[in-house]
């Protein structure tokens, strides 16, 4: 079996789901399919109480399942509930501000770059991830094809691993590992048929396993 290590993996945006235990029922399903490298947590359009209950009860099933759980926006909530990292979605300055706060302790990511200087500007934080996409960015079937772009430029130029925001069909998940990325974002095309959510991951882990390129480090 391949060593998920060497290829592009897998992250989930957790859905918009309003009930925590709803929200961890979904999440936990989808991480029984296989090989998950961490799930993003946005509070979409709950408020900071109520995204915090939320995260306390989806955060400990993240991390049991061996993935790391990412909050967006919210250093608070991500460390009263124990995560893994956080994920910022503002521009370079915050990043680099995140960064200085919370590495090593956490993992520190984000991204919205638009252009090869928006990403070398976010690249300048030395972030440990730098994100292609916005994170509900996937509109259509296909990724995006600025983001896969900037992920071909940047797998070739910078040593920081870069996520790119995948669409809604979960093939999009190998044109993004063709393209070199680390790690392939999904949110629609796992979480739009929650009851099929576990296969759905188990069959891009083997499309990826069998045809994505093997990534080379260093």
């Amino acid at each position: 079996m391949t060593d998920v290590n060497e290829r592009c993996r897998l992250v989930l945006i957790a859905p918009a789901i309003e009930e925590p235990e709803e929200l961890a029922r979904v999440v936990a399903d989808a991480l029984r399919g296989g090989d998950v490298a961490s799930v993003i947590l946005p509070a979409y359009a709950l408020g900071p109480r109520a995204f915090q209950d939320a995260m306390a009860v989806v955060v400990p099933l993240v991390q049991k399942a061996g993935a790391a759980a990412i909050v967006v926006d919210d250093s608070r909530t991500a460390g009263r509930v124990g995560a893994d990292g956080i994920h910022l979605t503002g521009d370079a300055a915050s990043l680099a501000e995140a960064v200085e706060r919370f590495q090593p302790s956490w993992i520190v990511g984000g991204g919205n770059a638009k252009t090869r200087h928006g990403a070398l500007d976010l690249g300048e934080a030395r972030p440990d991830y730098v994100f292609f996409g916005t994170l509900e960015g996937d509109i259509k079937p296909p990724a995006h094809p600025r983001n896969l772009d900037l992920a071909e430029w940047w797998a070739a130029m910078v040593e920081i691993p870069c996520i790119v925001m995948g669409g809604q069909d979960p093939a999009s998940a190998l044109e993004v590992a063709q393209a070199g990325a680390d790690f392939v974002a999904l949110r629609l095309a796992v979480f739009s048929e929650p009851e099929s959510a576990a296969r759905i991951v188990a069959e891009i882990n083997a499309m990826l396993d069998s045809e994505a390129p093997r990534l080379s480090k260093g």
